[in-house]
Order: C-alpha cells, then sequence, then structure tokens
C-alpha cells in the first residue's frame, strides 16, 4: 500500500471533491480524516441522493484526477512506481480499463447509536495521534479534529452530530 496523500496536491484534490459532493450531491460531512495511505469518513446524505451512489461518484472523480495529477506532476519522483501500481491493480478488475486507484470496496460501519458513533469519531481523529503525525487530534490539518477538539475550523464544512 502506496503512501499517496503524503503530497498535499492529491489531499487537496480529495477535499476539493467533498466540498463539490457537498454543494453539488447533498453529502453530509460529519467527520473525516486524511491518513498518508487511505482516508476515515463519517458521512450521510441529505437523502436526495443515495449514500453509495454519492461515494461511487467521488471515488471515481478522485481515481481519475488523482491519477491525471500524478501523470502530470514534474516534481512527482514516484510517478512510474505509483502508475505502475495503479495499473497491475486494475488488471485484476474487470470494471477497470487502466488503473485502479481505490479499493473496490470500502468498510462500512453503521453508526445506529450514539455508543458507535461516538467510538468511530474517537477511532478516526486519533489516527494521526497514533500514527506519531501530532501530538493532539486538533493538530492534524487534514482532518476535522480541529472542528472538533479545537478553538476553529477545519478545512471543510462540517455537519456536526
Amino acid at each position: 500500500m502506496g503512501r499517496y496523500f503524503s503530497r498535499k496536491v492529491y489531499s487537496d484534490i480529495f477535499l476539493e471533491s467533498l466540498k463539490f459532493c457537498q454543494e453539488q450531491k447533498g453529502l453530509k460531512v460529519h467527520a473525516w480524516c486524511i491518513m498518508s495511505n487511505h482516508v476515515h469518513l463519517i458521512l450521510s446524505t441529505n437523502g436526495i441522493k443515495q449514500l453509495s451512489d454519492v461515494i461511487r461518484d467521488l471515488k471515481k472523480f478522485t481515481s481519475y484526477a488523482i491519477i491525471e495529477a500524478i501523470k502530470n506532476n514534474p516534481k512527482e519522483s514516484r510517478k512510474r512506481w505509483m502508475l505502475w501500481i495503479f495499473n497491475k491493480a486494475g488488471e485484476f478488475n474487470g470494471r477497470n480499463t487502466n488503473y485502479q486507484f481505490w479499493q473496490q470496496d470500502n468498510h462500512p460501519v453503521e453508526c445506529s447509536t450514539k455508543e458507535i458513533l461516538s467510538s468511530r469519531m474517537k477511532y478516526l481523529h486519533e489516527n494521526p495521534v497514533r500514527a506519531g503525525i501530532v501530538q493532539f487530534e486538533q493538530d492534524y490539518l487534514y482532518s476535522s479534529g480541529i472542528d472538533y477538539y479545537g478553538m476553529g475550523k477545519g478545512l471543510i464544512k462540517i455537519d456536526f452530530v
């Protein structure tokens, strides 16, 4: 598994896509965290579109946009290696013609109780702390930790639960 989101440019593409889905597709982002090699999200929709459809669109767009950004990034030292990995992953998936960026499945957890939601939010926000990136949840730029634990607003709008 690569560390694709270790570059700000790729994390920013994902964030811009989340914002677009919030504005245009009724996505509600309750909590989020982008790590170097994966993303955690607590999401819902306004009911107009199915969450699975919005996630599908988000993954489809971001995979294309990030792969194009990698291809066109003259400073990307890992370009050949990353494109090779994505190409090999795509070869094993009949739905893809070239590259596969995201895993086919998600690991959804239905937050049907306050206890489950609280546990998942704590796990999500503690990810960068456990990884040794920051000491406190609110100090990690690419998460909603500042919104929940800090004294400010993070990079995207949060629909608090």
